[in-house]
Parts: structure tokens; C-alpha cells; sequence
């Protein structure tokens, strides 16, 4: 039995049909939509108790069906950390970070491309390609291996060296682009007749934001149904960000919420790349294509979201806003996130610490409010970005004054 319904065009609402291979319509993504009223008959908020901590927890407000068997790596809940010490640098009543880093692949690209290639599987898919401006390449690969499909990675030259020979490393065919990941995009759209793979890209299929809105499933149960004040949520292509503002919706209409208010969501980007806070500040739908993008946090560097408008849609519906962090910052913050309380936050991260800084100072976050930061994947895998020069010791002369500092 599947809950699913139907897919609908975000743009203009048109229908199609679930569970046949689709992409987008009129060049646009598309939502899963589901018989909200069968499950809540169906399934009491209570019956998640006794079932494994893990993504397919949620299975009735997923995309499954009676014969579909998920692909899985083992996607465990993430924590959600409280951070006392940095509650208090900031000056907010509590702050939580979401760790995605523990997932398979070091990053919460294992939601989406777990549902997306279980979904490409059931529907008798066997090659695949994505576009990677670093980890979702690697995500792929792996989710790929265990469906025993073909994989086909294309990311720009400068992707940080780990995002590489992950994708290697889990056998896809990968290939470094002189451009940037919309670049990479076009390869992939131009090679789907020539080699007959299935584009992987973000929203260009409707089932990676479905394995992306279990964040939001995962931590309106852990904040035990009542959401926080403010998201604040690194953003590239911004399916994760889509992906909780339609989980935040699904969950209010099943009425598992204990108060109707809604986080406001901010979406964070890096002056180096900065579209979708342009668009925010000029009152616009959909973004301009930024020029020159150019950041240490590759996961922020989309010059050009096809989500662009469901990205600004949900910000404003929620009250939230998108802001640009100061991209010579990202890396000092999350070193300072490290030092002080132990989480290994990667650079795309550091943006939204900067923005919360910045929140503070402006008003648009409140002493008052809670707060969850999403760190949405491991530092190690930004060797490039997070090397530091170590002092160097004589075994046989060690200098113990130097040592003590």
C-alpha cells in the first residue's frame, strides 16, 4: 500500500502521474503529494515509537510502496546537539545543532539519494548521472554501488579532493568540468540521449527532496512535536530547506504538532555566491544567475537554482529571510564551532553561524528564540579548506616552554 497520490508541478499545479519516471514539467521540479487524511487514520503519531531510529521510520509519508524494497547504507536519526556555550557567545535562549555528518557518505545527501535511487531502482533504472558541486557525487556513487546501477559523476575541476575520490572510490565513471556545477548540469542534460542515463540532478526528479524532508520529520519528533523559532539552514540548491518546509506542512495538516507555529527559515549563503539572497532583498520569485561565484563552501557554490522560487517561497511563507555570510568568515566560524563545542562543522555551516551573528546584531533573531543551525556534513571531507600549520618538535630536544605556550 502507498499513501502517494499523485506528482504535481510546483510552478502551476499540474498533475502527473507517481510511480512512472519523471523529471520536471515545463522545466520545472515537482512535489510528491500524498492522501494526508488516509494517514492519519492510519498511522498514530504514537506508533513511531516502537520502530528502528532510522529515515524509513517515516515510511508512510515516503514514497514506498508494498514492493518496493528500500536502498539503504544504514541512515540512522542524526543527533541534535545542544550547545550551552555557544547559546550563551550568542546571547539566545537555547541552540541546537543538527548533525548530519554521521550519515553514510559524511553528509545529508544520504536522505536524498537514498530515495532517490530506491525510486530509480523500482522503476527499473540502471544508469545514472548527477552534477556535483562535491557531496552529493560521492552519495550517488555509493547509493548506485548497493542498487547495482551504473553511476556517471561530472563536477568542476576545483570540487575539494575527498568529493573526487569518493566518487571513484564507489566505482562511478567521474569527471572533472572547467565550469562550475551548472555547467556540469548541462553535460548531464546534454548526455541523456546520447548515453541513456537518468539526470540525478537536484529537482530535476521528485523524489530526492522526499528523502531530504525527513530533517524535518526527524526534528520535530526530537524537539518532541514542538518546532523551533529559527532554522537556520545552508543553502545551494536548497532541496533540504524545500524539503522541511513541506515536511513542517505534511505534519501540521496530520495535526502531530503541538502548536501550529512554524519556524522561520533562513536560508544562508556566502557572499561569494549569493543568488537567492539577491532575490530576497530585490522582493523577487526567482533568482539571477550570480556571476563569478567563487566560495571555500562547495556545497554553496549554485550560481543558478532550479528550486530558486520554492527556495524564496518557503522563506517568506515562514517569515524567514535569506541572507548572505561573509565568505571570508565561514571557515573561522566553523573552527570556532570546533574549539568550543567539539561538532565538526563544515564550511557551508560557518555561513549560518555567521548569519546568526549577524541576526543578533540586526534583530531578526531574538534573545528569546530558539535556535537549530544544521550542519549538513562531516569537516573532514574539506581537507583543502581546514588545513592549519602544526609546530614541529625535536624528539631529543623537545621544547617544553614552546609546548606550554
Amino acid at each position: 500500500m502507498t499513501f502517494v497520490t499523485h506528482l504535481e508541478s510546483a510552478l502551476d499545479g499540474t498533475r502527473l502521474p507517481a510511480f512512472t519516471v519523471q523529471t520536471t514539467h515545463a522545466d520545472r521540479p515537482l512535489w510528491v503529494r500524498y492522501d494526508l487524511d488516509a494517514i492519519r487514520r492510519a498511522l498514530p503519531r504514537d506508533a513511531l515509537r516502537d520502530r528502528a531510529p532510522d529515515l524509513w521510520r517515516y515510511r508512510e509519508l515516503l514514497p514506498l510502496d508494498a514492493i518496493t524494497t528500500p536502498v539503504s547504507l544504514g541512515e540512522t536519526m542524526t543527533p541534535l546537539l545542544g550547545c550551552p556555550r555557544l547559546a550563551r557567545r550568542f546571547g539566545v535562549r537555547e541552540l541546537l545543532v543538527k548533525d548530519e555528518s554521521p550519515l553514510p557518505t559524511g553528509s545529508f545527501k544520504a536522505r536524498g539519494m537514498a530515495m532517490a535511487v530506491t525510486l530509480a531502482k523500482r522503476l527499473g533504472v540502471n544508469r545514472v548521472a548527477v552534477p556535483t558541486a562535491g557531496n552529493a557525487g560521492g552519495a550517488l556513487a555509493a547509493y548506485a554501488a548497493r542498487a547495482g546501477m551504473e553511476c556517471y559523476v561530472f563536477m568542476p575541476e576545483d570540487t575539494p579532493v575527498v568529493n573526487q575520490l569518493e566518487a571513484t572510490f564507489y566505482g562511478a565513471r567521474a569527471f572533472l568540468v572547467d565550469g562550475l556545477i551548472h555547467h556540469c548540469g548541462a553535460v548531464v542534460r546534454a548526455g541523456k540521449e546520447r548515453v541513456g542515463w537518468f539526470d540525478m540532478s537536484t529537482l530535476r526528479e521528485p523524489y530526492r527532496i522526499e528523502g531530504k524532508k525527513t530533517m524535518g520529520l526527524e526534528l520535530a519528533e526530537q524537539m518532541h512535536w514542538e518546532l523551533p523559532d529559527v532554522i537556520l539552514y545552508p543553502t545551494g540548491g536548497g532541496t533540504g530547506l524545500i524539503g522541511m518546509w513541506k515536511a513542517f506542512a505534511e505534519l501540521e495538516a496530520l495535526g502531530w504538532l503541538a502548536a501550529p507555529k512554524k519556524p522561520r527559515m533562513i536560508a544562508c549563503q556566502s557572499s561569494g555566491c549569493a543568488p537567492i539572497p539577491v532575490a530576497f532583498a530585490r522582493g523577487e520569485r526567482f533568482a539571477t544567475e550570480f556571476e563569478g561565484a567563487a566560495t571555500v563552501a562547495s556545497g554553496l557554490r549554485v550560481p543558478k537554482a532550479l528550486g530558486d522560487f520554492m527556495i524564496l517561497d518557503a522563506v517568506r511563507a515562514s517569515g524567514g529571510r535569506a541572507v548572505a555570510a561573509d565568505e571570508q568568515k565561514l571557515v573561522e566560524w566553523a573552527r570556532m564551532v570546533g574549539q568550543t563545542e567539539g561538532i565538526a562543522l563544515c564550511p557551508e555551516s560557518g555561513a549560518c553561524f555567521d548569519v546568526l551573528a549577524r541576526g543578533i546584531a540586526e534583530g531578526f533573531i531574538a534573545p528569546t528564540d530558539r535556535v537549530v543551525v544544521f550542519n549538513t556534513g562531516a569537516a573532514q571531507k574539506y581537507v583543502e579548506a581546514l588545513q592549519a600549520p602544526l609546530a614541529r618538535l625535536r624528539r631529543d630536544a623537545v621544547d617544553w616552554q614552546a609546548i606550554a605556550g
